[in-house]
């Protein structure tokens, strides 16, 4: 165990920033967490206005297993901070002419709608279904705790004995088309994908345990938004003893013989024994160090496939909108054309597809009596020019199919707006090209193939968050956090 005089500094509040703050002052270390925004949690902070409280990032809970066990590690469960709501439908699809296939918590209803939507289709899921549990035990109760750093992770026998049935190196596209053939369902089934890693084509079937932990296990909420999970996180910290510390921008790491020494916020010096970089991993290696402690240079970064960022628009409505579900995704429009815009030629889209989030339909704590909050999501290509107004241009095509879904015009409904994008990532979160979701998880980004976990110039660096392994997501940057904190405990304990 390191001694208490070990100091460690962790830059950025989020998922990643906590879980490796709370578990280093476990792990014995003296720990400060320093957040450049003036509240904690990173993308997932909450605002409130007019009576409404909106989550400003994550809205979908799955993998509750892997924030269960992270609360375990404290003798905590998640009831212990907030009621986890099971949804039932889980989510809503909405396609053309406004067809909704809403997808059950129960999985013998489950199986009714595939079968409804394609005869004979009811078997093959179980069979893809099977095939991703297996996944989902193996990749998210191993693979994503080893911390990325040699291929020779995955040259254990007992994985080597898997890997074949892993499909690390199938296309997720062709391996759900091997299943199914209605659009409905292969929609529904590479959605995860699309909106949080990359084509589905370039997507390794790995992924497909996206499927099981969405459609099997369910969707979950906690009741009060996000906001209460960071709560939870921020309280398990504290008593472990970290000490944060927010509107803390920090300009300089500084190094000497390979080993950072110092932090510096202002005009004030902070030394520590380690550091954990759980911000925007670009911005840490090209604005925080010299030139010559960095481990990627800008074409690297340049050259790196991104998952989407996004446009959002939250919403204070002063009424009830009929026809939405908790989690609606509007895929009305093509799905391939939209994903080439995002990925490939990297524009604004012409027919976007978008998601509507109305925790208000669950939660009556997030919206005065009688009245929705609405959260609307468009994927985009990170890096795009962004201005108020390709904003509003969007905001109206999106609320007019919004409207046409709700069966009434809901512009005059609107009592509160907010719009966010690209400018606001870099902005908030010094995110590189603005990205929301980080590093795609195509093949060549998998695994060990992710920026290093560990710095390659500088000896007691470790980076956390979304740009690192395992990758993007709530489970995975908490995951991520985890295995930072064990490297930097390692490092510690040689000293």
């Amino acid at each position: 165990m390191a001694k208490k005089n070990k100091q460690v500094s962790v830059i950025g509040s989020g998922f990643s920033g906590l879980s490796a703050a709370s578990m280093l002052a476990k792990g014995g270390a003296t720990v400060d967490l320093f957040e450049k925004n003036d509240q904690i949690g990173g993308r997932a902070r909450q605002f409130q206005a007019n009576g409404f409280t909106f989550d400003m990032g994550p809205s979908w809970y799955w993998m509750p297993d892997v924030i269960e066990k992270y609360f375990n590690k404290f003798n905590y469960t998640s009831s212990d901070f907030y009621d986890l709501k099971k949804l039932n439908p889980g989510f809503q699809i909405i396609f053309e002419d406004n067809q909704e296939v809403k997808i059950p918590a129960n999985w013998d209803e489950m199986e009714e709608l595939f079968e409804s939507i394609e005869p004979g289709s009811a078997v093959k899921l179980n069979k893809f279904i099977k095939e991703a549990e297996f996944k989902y035990k193996v990749g998210v109760n191993d693979l994503v705790y080893q911390p990325g750093s040699s291929l020779t992770e995955l040259m254990r026998p007992d994985l080597l004995s898997s890997l074949f049935k892993l499909q690390v190196f199938s296309s997720f596209s062709s391996h759900v088309r091997k299943f199914f053939k209605d659009p409905k369902l292969i929609a529904l089934m590479e959605f995860p994908v699309l909106f949080l890693g990359a084509k589905p084509e370039k997507t390794p079937a790995l992924y497909s345990l996206m499927n099981y932990s969405g459609l099997k296990t369910g969707t979950f909420y906690p009741m009060g938004g996000f906001g209460k999970v960071i709560d939870a996180m921020k309280q398990i910290a504290e008593e472990q003893g970290v000490n944060f510390h927010t509107s803390s921008n920090i300009t300089k790491i500084n190094v000497n013989n390979k080993t950072a020494h110092s932090i510096d916020i202002k005009d004030q010096q902070f030394n520590f024994d380690a550091i954990v970089g759980a911000a925007d991993y670009n911005h840490i290696e090209q604005h925080l160090l010299d030139e010559a402690h960095r481990g990627y240079d800008s074409k690297y970064w340049e050259a790196r496939t991104f998952a989407p960022s996004c446009l959002l628009f939250y919403l204070g409505v002063k009424e009830k909108l009929s026809n939405l579900e908790h989690h609606n995704l509007f895929f009305d429009e093509d799905l391939g054309e939209h994903a080439v815009e995002i990925y490939d030629t990297k524009v604004w889209p012409k027919k976007p597809l978008f998601y509507v989030s109305s925790p208000s339909v669950t939660d009556p704590s997030v919206a005065p009596e009688g009245k929705e909050n609405v959260f609307v999501l468009m994927p985009i290509a990170p890096g795009l020019k962004d201005s108020e107004e390709v904003r509003e241009k969007y905001f109206e095509i999106l609320l007019k199919r919004l409207s046409k879904q709700v069966g009434k015009d809901v512009n005059p409904l609107i009592e509160f707006k907010r719009s966010y994008c690209i400018k606001d990532f870099e902005q908030d979160y010094n995110a590189y090209k603005g990205n929301a979701y980080g590093l795609a998880n195509t093949l060549m980004q998998t695994a060990n193939l992710k920026p290093k976990l560990k710095s390659k110039k500088v000896n007691n660096l470790f980076f956390a968050g979304q740009l690192t392994v395992p990758g993007p997501g709530v489970p995975p940057s908490l995951i991520s956090g985890q295995v930072a904190a064990n490297e930097a405990m390692n490092y510690l304990n040689r000293k």
